[in-house]
């Protein structure tokens, strides 16, 4: 049992959603007899525990006094059956506005840490008989006397959206056959049962269906025959995907579920995504999900809890020290969830209960040999004992005699014949097994909510609780759970940590469309809100269907085929292509949203030219994006318009492109702005000057606007841009200098760059990072090695390489400095064995004032994986510091939370990578930390004392056995980027080796992750205008101040475009979804850094957060938006002036969504 540290105060309650069901305005109109049952109330929630425990002593006062002390009862005694427990909502403390500082979220208690279970196994992988992975699985057979077996069966066809097909392909030829099958094979006999996942096949189907099939269909799903489980878009990767599109798919899905079929899914089934994360459990619950089911978790992991019977669980956040994120689990307990492996521990028995694998089928035939035969009254007795046999030992693994029995595999069911012989055998078996009460057994077809609806009731009958338990207010009877599930490993020592990093460049595009899509929601809402006629509706509502589709091809690559790189390559060549087309819709519109945000052209037409284009786009869907060439004519000007989709005013160090740098910058004023001009470089050792140059300013841009900048030539008045001085590695015999710029010989064997708070030294033999020293003298080692992994069993699941990563980088190579006013840089093109090398990098470091640029090294590097001569081998960059963090590190899970990660030697090393989607950091005893944020998803270790090593590339050409067929020979040149910081803390911070509980960012640790993940959006004037002629300042800025730094817009759109000129305009037709960071305060408010407001400080307002737009009918809702009733979600109602008065309180690490509408104030 794992407590709390007992560091910080206390958490005051999870997301206490504070508004009002409905409230059109801030003031409050409570009379004054309503106030004074309020107050009266309000006293007696404030004072609870007080009168409790007084009561509470006054009565064990008097049965003292009435009975005397008794005897102990022994701690052994559990009576085997109590009186029906109801189901409990959490308790929650009365929410009140936070006060100063941070409030620091408690540790949950729970009965089992994943770190713990590490710990405790050997990893020794023992045989265990027919359960190769277990042991050998025996009961006495009395275990079902007082309790019969109640064994649900449950159906179920797995259909990936892409792997081996595109998810065209799999439809046309596979999907809409099962879906016809389902329907027609399920209207025959109203015992059988199915479940269903991916709603991006369902919603294809629908397209198709007949009316006929339809109201079939809703039949079924009515009388409780077929069950949608999970109802996202598709079933998404749990290891890379974001958590803003884990939400964005759930929620697709999820709302054209409820409107087309009218049903909300409360059951989540994820069986094939290579590892199972804490947020995915946490958004769920979020959602209204009640209950959920996972299967792919370490085998070692497995046995560890079926020994225990801990195999279903309460799945605990954390941080949630108050039960409010408690979700029930089933983890499936064998090696894969075909059904070989899920009837029982004998995949041998199993596979003869696979009908669908006879002769005459398109299926394998068993490989241990004994094969399917057809159920008939002379072998149905030694049939169904022999399974019912395999039934009792699986529910040996569980506490309750309520039992799950899939009955499935990929793209099964495929036709009539193939169901039939799956239905009909199974149901004689049942009849037979039913008809015999001395068996003491029930079973039948059934969906995940029968089995889960049978297995609460149950547990509310029966005390399966251990004594010291902590279990759950929710549910009865099992333990709690923290943690997360990775890295998986489904056999020996096959871990599946390549996926982290395969195909990294569609893992990038991934994070771009995402980026894009959330800044053209945003767009989307704030026309549509300072729309007040039909007619400037037009133009938002005309893009609907392409929004819509750009949600969905988003919500399609987080597949957990998709994101994770694992599909053929004419697959991922499809899954591109479509993230391609949306990113080309997508910045069409922001382009013209533009013009209208800015009153250039208040009602823009669809069909009209924009003005403007994107500062970057790509010509195809597998390469880089290029940015636009910047050419002013003389006496001209271009106009340049930056958009900020964050929710705090932006000032930061900006780049264009130009094509020559005799230009000059001005702000919307057309006042003077300070700029430098220096060379782009590119990954070309014969000529790294392309000939461009590079513009850098410092830009100003208020929160969720934009504001607009001019590149000008000729401009009197104002200083041309700084030439930046420009420093070559001597050892060339001659210079590659520009004769535009100041250009020397770097003579010395280290070289410097540096700006007012670091300086950053380099070896230059070598054109890697040395280490780094303050202000104040401090120094920090901080060597870079840029190293490859070889190995030929390597696949683009597996990572199995033959030994540790080697140093490739030689003595010699290309290096230039180019020191500039604002941005400093160090440019290696490295020497290595082959003619071309597969890496060049650039560090950067900025002179910013008021910026978080100042404190933050910028490491990119350019990868180019290309050719045979790099066939199974995998690209990695180290950071060997001297920090002492014993090998432990903290990563992310999905960009929402970290989670501790510890270095095992009892783990083969590449059992030690986990999954990096956006930031890992480690810390020192003494509180030294070494952060590393990136863009994209890629793949984490901390394989010795003070490294931090990622991986970048991967090139593979072998498969590695799980059902590709391919290695992943498709690499793309590509840009990864990091944004590095190091930090000191300012007061005693958690000791990160002893303490098994995540450590949290800093405040300017997530602010830096916030600015590198979401970067602003650049469109640039196709025309240029005179110089001489001075518009009026062309801005937008629509909130009336910067949210707190600890408080995110997560999204902020309209959910229905399509429907929205058609709803109602007293509707809640938009929603705000908000996320409150939690941050480590032993790190916060440094000397010299920017101030920043926090929520404790700041309490927000939703009322008030827009400028000239009024907030009516707020309504909290679930993350999926179907749940308004959001003590479904452990939500409270508020009550009093703070709900009336429209307060957003919301805990640390919470995520809210609220409904609300918008109207623009007279």
């Amino acid at each position: 049992m794992a407590s709390s540290p007992g560091t910080g105060s206390s958490r005051r309650g999870w997301v206490y959603s504070l508004l009002p069901l409905s409230s059109n305005s801030p003031q409050s109109n409570l009379t004054r007899k309503s106030r004074r049952r309020v107050f009266f109330r309000d006293f007696i929630f404030a004072n609870f525990f007080t009168i409790g425990a007084s009561i509470s002593v006054l009565f064990f006062i008097a049965v003292v006094f009435r009975y005397g002390i008794q005897e102990p009862l022994s701690s052994s005694f559990r009576p085997k059956t109590f009186r029906p427990r109801k189901f409990k909502k959490p308790v929650y403390r009365k929410p009140g506005l936070l006060g100063g500082g941070n409030e620091v979220a408690s540790a949950a208690v729970v009965d089992i840490m994943t770190k713990n279970l590490h710990d405790k196994i050997e990893f020794l992988d023992v045989d265990g008989g027919p359960w190769k992975q277990g042991w050998r699985v025996t009961y006495k057979g009395d275990e079902w006397n007082s309790e019969k077996l109640k064994v649900f069966v449950v159906p179920h066809s797995h259909n990936d959206p892409g792997w081996k097909l595109t998810v065209d392909e799999y439809y046309d030829r596979q999907t809409r056959h099962i879906l016809d099958t389902i329907v027609e094979t399920l209207s025959k006999d109203g015992r059988r049962k199915f479940i269903w996942e991916e709603m991006s096949y369902l919603e294809r189907w629908w397209r198709d269906a007949t009316d006929a099939k339809r109201e079939a269909f809703l039949n079924l799903v009515n009388n409780g025959q077929l069950e949608i489980v999970g109802g996202g878009w598709v079933m998404n990767d749990e290891a890379n995907s974001h958590y803003y599109a884990i939400i964005e798919q759930m929620t697709e899905g999820n709302m054209w579920l409820n409107e087309t079929v009218g049903i909300v899914p409360k059951n989540a089934w994820a069986i094939d995504p290579f590892g199972h994360s804490a947020t995915m459990a946490y958004l769920l619950r979020r959602m209204g999900f009640e209950n959920m089911l996972i299967q792919r978790t370490h085998y070692e992991l497995k046995k560890e809890l079926a020994l225990h019977k801990n195999l279903e669980y309460i799945w605990r956040q954390s941080w949630d020290a108050e039960q409010t994120t408690d979700i029930f689990v089933h983890m499936m307990p064998f090696y894969h969830y075909d059904i070989s492996h899920t009837c029982g521990p004998e995949p041998a028995v199993c596979c003869q209960f696979d009908f669908a694998r006879k002769r005459g089928f398109n299926y394998d035939l068993c490989p241990w040999g004994e094969q399917p035969v057809e159920i008939n009254q002379d072998n149905v007795q030694e049939r169904a004992q022999k399974l019912l046999d395999q039934y009792r030992k699986k529910s040996i693994l569980f506490r309750t005699n309520t039992l799950l029995i899939p009955l499935g595999d990929d793209f099964r069911y495929i036709s009539i014949d193939e169901a039939e012989a799956q239905f009909r055998n199974y149901q004689l078996l049942f009849d037979y097994i039913n008809s015999n009460d001395n068996l003491t057994a029930e079973v039948r077809f059934g969906t995940l909510e029968d089995y889960f609806q049978t297995l609460r009731e149950e547990a509310g009958r029966i005390n399966y609780s251990l004594p010291g338990e902590v279990g759950s207010r929710q549910i009865a009877g099992f333990p709690s759970l923290s943690g997360d599930f990775f890295t998986y490993a489904d056999r020996q020592q096959d871990y599946w940590s390549g996926y982290y990093v395969s195909r990294p460049f569609f893992k990038s595009v991934d994070r771009v469309l995402e980026q894009t899509l959330r800044a053209s929601e945003m767009m989307m809402t704030l026309l549509l809100g300072y729309c007040q006629r039909s007619q400037c509706e037009k133009f938002p509502t005309s893009f609907s269907n392409k929004l819509t589709a750009a949600r969905r091809n988003l919500a399609l690559f987080q597949h957990h085929d998709g994101v994770t790189g694992t599909a053929k390559d004419h697959v991922v060549v499809d899954y591109g292509t479509r993230m391609f087309t949306s990113l080309q819709d997508l910045q069409m519109f922001m382009s013209k949203a533009v013009e209208v945000l800015l009153c250039i052209r208040h009602e823009k037409s669809d069909q009209n030219r924009s003005l403007f284009e994107p500062e970057h786009e790509r010509s195809r869907y597998d390469v880089q994006p290029v940015h636009k060439i910047i050419s002013p004519p003389e006496r001209g000007a271009h106009s340049v318009v930056f958009f900020n989709p964050l929710e705090q005013t932006r000032v930061e160090i900006v780049m264009v492109i130009v094509n020559s740098p005799d230009v000059t910058v001005l702000d919307s004023n057309w006042s003077c702005v300070k700029s430098q001009v220096s060379p782009e470089w590119q990954h070309d050792e014969g000529k790294i000057f392309t000939g461009r140059h590079r513009l850098h300013w410092q830009a100003s841009v208020p929160p969720m606007g934009l504001q607009t900048y001019y590149i000008a030539n000729g401009y009197v008045g104002c200083e041309k841009a700084k030439l930046a001085k420009l420093k070559f590695l001597a050892s060339l015999n001659e210079l590659p200098c520009s004769t535009l710029y100041p250009c020397s010989k770097l003579d010395s064997d280290l070289a410097e760059i540096k700006n007012r708070h670091l300086t950053l030294t380099f070896d230059a033999k070598f054109g890697l990072l040395h280490h780094m020293s303050n202000k104040d003298g401090s120094k920090r080692v901080v060597g870079e090695e840029i190293g490859m992994y070889t190995g030929s069993e390597s696949g683009a699941y597996v990572f199995k390489p033959d030994g540790e990563a080697q140093p490739i980088v030689q003595a010699g190579g290309q290096m230039v400095i180019s020191e500039g006013p604002l941005m400093q840089e160090f440019y290696s093109y490295p020497k290595t064995k082959w003619d071309k090398t597969p890496i060049s990098h650039s560090t950067r470091i900025y002179n910013g004032e008021s910026t978080i640029q100042e404190f933050l090294i910028e490491k990119e590097y350019h990868v180019e994986l290309l050719g045979k001569r790099f066939n199974d081998r995998e690209l990695i960059v180290r950071f060997k510091t001297d920090l002492d963090n014993k090998r432990v590190f903290f990563s992310d899970l999905n960009g929402f939370q970290m989670i501790r990660r510890e270095t095992y030697d009892k783990i083969p090393l590449q059992g030690n990578y986990y999954p990096m989607p956006s930031l890992v950091f480690m810390q020192s005893l003494t509180g030294q930390r070494f952060s590393v944020h990136s863009r994209q998803s890629l793949g984490v270790a901390s394989l010795k004392n003070g490294w931090l090593e990622i991986m970048l590339d991967r090139r593979l050409v072998r498969d590695d056995g799980r059902g590709l067929g391919q290695g992943v020979m498709d690499n793309r040149p590509m840009n990864i980027l990091f944004h590095i910081l190091k930090e000191s803390n300012i007061s005693s911070t958690a000791d990160p080796v002893s303490s098994p509980f995540p450590l949290n960012p800093s405040l300017l640790s997530h602010c830096i992750g916030a600015h590198l993940n979401h970067p602003m959006h650049v469109f640039v004037a196709k025309k240029p205008r005179e110089a001489s002629v001075q518009l009026p300042p062309r801005y937008f800025s629509p909130l009336s101040a910067s949210l707190p730094y600890d408080l995110h817009i997560v999204s902020f759109k309209v959910p229905q475009p399509l429907k929205y000129s058609h709803q109602f305009h007293g509707d809640s037709r938009f929603v705000l979804t908000l996320q409150r960071r939690q941050w480590d305060s032993a790190y916060y408010c440094q000397k010299g850094r920017p101030q920043s407001s926090i929520m404790a400080d700041e309490p927000v307002n939703l009322f008030y957060v827009f400028k000239d737009l009024a907030v009516l009918n707020v309504k909290a809702t679930s993350l999926n938006l179907l749940h308004d009733d959001t003590e479904v979600l452990g939500y409270i109602k508020q009550s009093g002036d703070i709900v009336q008065e429209g307060h957003v309180i919301m805990s640390p690490m919470e995520i809210q969504a609220y409904k609300l509408e918008l109207r623009l104030q007279q």
